[in-house]
């Protein structure tokens, strides 16, 4: 496909691509043994570089507030967030590429046995501060209160050294944190589906975003989006379905 030069100029005014990657969703992305971001949106932001005939640069951080304000603001031209109204006040969001669990951890000894007690007087819930989970629960939750960690990596540091009724956040996140401390558990299912997709300020107007969506639903149909999750052996995350643009 020809890329037309208002194309390259929304996307890269600056001549480079630059990617604003999420270090707090640890099933996306995370930092390699060089220091270099890596993972799924990394691949996906190289492959989105290649096509348009740029280079990347990448500018990472450890929570989806400061990576959203990054493109938002512009000082970024893309980046991969959780689908959110808020967040869709500045930002023009592709269909998502990958469907990832939202799950609530207690305690063993913990009365909570369904997501839906979790609702209630007298509960408190740790988020990671403007992430996916922040963002929705903020919208649902009625009676518990919310409290907010620092980053979604703290939220069970908070959950136990403040001795929180609930944590939540990423599935495989809360699995890995329980596994290495005792006496908590998951609650069955799920209290959400973080619908993860790429976005652009909405600035940049509709030929780029058609542009980004039509990359996103290609990168799924060619099953570029599986073999990333393979290859970084990503477990309970799914490629979504096929949107059309």
């Amino acid at each position: 496909m020809t890329i037309s030069a208002s194309l390259l100029n929304a996307f890269a005014p600056t001549g480079t691509l630059r990617a604003s990657i999420n270090l707090g969703n640890p099933i996306l992305a995370h930092r390699t043994q060089s220091g270099e971001p890596g993972g799924v949106s990394v691949d996906l932001a190289r492959e989105l570089a290649s096509r348009l005939g740029v280079p990347v640069a990448f500018s990472a951080f450890d929570t989806a507030a400061k990576s959203v304000e990054t493109v938002t603001s512009e000082a970024a031209d893309i980046g991969f967030f959780a689908i959110d109204p808020l967040r869709g006040a500045g930002i023009a969001f592709t269909a998502p590429y990958v469907l990832i669990e939202g799950c609530y951890l207690v305690r063993d000894a913990s009365p909570l046995t369904r997501n839906e007690e979790v609702d209630r007087e007298g509960n408190r819930i740790v988020v990671g501060k403007g992430s996916a989970y922040d963002l929705f629960l903020t919208r649902e939750i009625k009676h518990a209160q919310i409290l907010r960690a620092e980053s979604s990596q703290a939220v069970v540091e908070t959950f136990l050294r403040d001795d929180v009724e609930v944590a939540a956040g990423v599935k495989q996140q809360l699995e890995a944190d329980a596994a290495r401390t005792s006496g908590l558990r998951l609650l069955d299912g799920r209290f959400m589906v973080i619908q993860q997709a790429m976005g652009l300020p909405k600035s940049r107007g509709d030929e780029a975003a058609h542009y980004l969506r039509a990359f996103v639903e290609d990168a799924k149909r060619s099953g570029f989006v599986a073999d990333a999750l393979a290859r970084h052996g990503v477990k309970g995350a799914s490629v979504a379905p096929a949107t059309q643009t």
